[in-house]
C-alpha cells in the first residue's frame, strides 16, 4: 500500500507539470493580432474619409474590393497609395497579388483611393459641392400651365377648407426679430434645445404671411432629416 501511494503521488505530479507545459505552450501558440486599421480618402470625394480595419494577410486585391463597396471605385480602375501618420507618402500597391502586410502599413496610415475612371460618377468634385450639379428649373408661366402642381393644389385645398376666421397676420409680422438674423448664424430653438444653422431669413408665400426663419439642424431631426 506504501508503494502504491507513493506510485500515484509521483503520477499526480508529473500531470501537474505536464499540463502546466502545455498552457504555457497554449500562450505560446496564440495567433498575434495580423490586422491594422487605417484611414481611407478618395481623389474624387474631398469629404470622404473613414477608418476600414485591414488583416495583414488579405491581397491588395481583396481590400480594392472592400473599398469598392465603400466608395464605388471599380477595382480595376483604382489605384491605391499609403502615407504615413506625418502625411508622407510610404509606397503605391502596385501588385494586386501581394498581401497588404508585404507594404508594413502601421496603424493610423492613410490609404488614398486614386479613381482612374474619367467618366467616374464621383469626378467633377460635384459630391462634394452641390453648386456645381445642374439643377432642373422651370419657368413660372411653364409651371402655371402644368396639369397638377403644388400652387394648383393649395388653392383648391382652401377654396374647400376655408381658414375659420377673418383675423389676418401682416406681410411685415416678425421683420423687426428677422432683422437681426442673419443666414449662417448659429441658433438654438426652443422647445427641445435644438442647434442649428440659418439656412433662410425672409417672407416665404407657400408658408404664410410674415418673415420666416429656416434652419438647418445639427442633428437629423425635423421634417426633412434636419433641412
Amino acid at each position: 500500500m506504501l508503494i502504491f501511494t507513493s506510485f500515484r503521488g509521483t503520477r499526480s505530479q508529473e500531470g501537474q507539470e505536464k499540463e502546466g507545459f502545455n498552457q504555457m505552450a497554449s500562450r505560446l501558440q496564440l495567433p498575434s493580432d495580423d490586422s491594422v486599421d487605417l484611414v481611407v480618402t478618395h481623389s474624387n470625394i474631398k469629404s470622404f474619409s473613414a477608418q476600414v480595419r485591414f488583416s495583414l494577410q488579405t491581397t491588395v486585391e481583396s481590400a480594392k474590393e472592400k473599398l469598392w463597396r465603400k466608395c464605388g471605385t471599380s477595382v480595376d480602375l483604382m489605384r491605391l497609395e499609403v502615407y504615413d501618420d506625418a502625411g508622407s507618402k510610404v509606397c503605391d500597391l502596385n501588385d494586386n497579388l501581394r498581401p497588404l502586410g508585404f507594404y508594413s502599413p502601421q496603424n493610423g496610415y492613410r490609404l488614398h483611393i486614386i479613381d482612374l475612371d474619367p467618366s467616374s460618377v464621383s469626378s467633377g468634385g460635384w459630391l462634394d459641392d452641390t453648386s456645381l450639379v445642374e439643377k432642373y428649373k422651370i419657368s413660372e408661366e411653364a409651371y402655371n400651365k402644368l396639369d397638377r402642381n403644388f400652387r394648383k393644389f393649395k388653392e383648391k385645398m382652401i377654396s374647400q377648407n376655408p381658414p375659420s376666421g377673418e383675423s389676418k397676420l401682416p406681410d411685415s409680422y416678425m421683420e423687426d426679430l428677422c432683422a437681426n438674423i442673419k443666414v449662417g448664424d448659429r441658433c438654438e430653438v426652443e422647445p427641445g434645445g435644438k442647434r442649428g444653422v440659418v439656412k433662410f431669413v425672409g417672407q416665404a408665400e407657400a408658408l404664410g404671411p410674415g418673415f420666416w426663419v429656416g434652419i438647418q439642424y445639427d442633428e437629423p431631426l425635423g421634417k426633412h432629416d434636419g433641412i
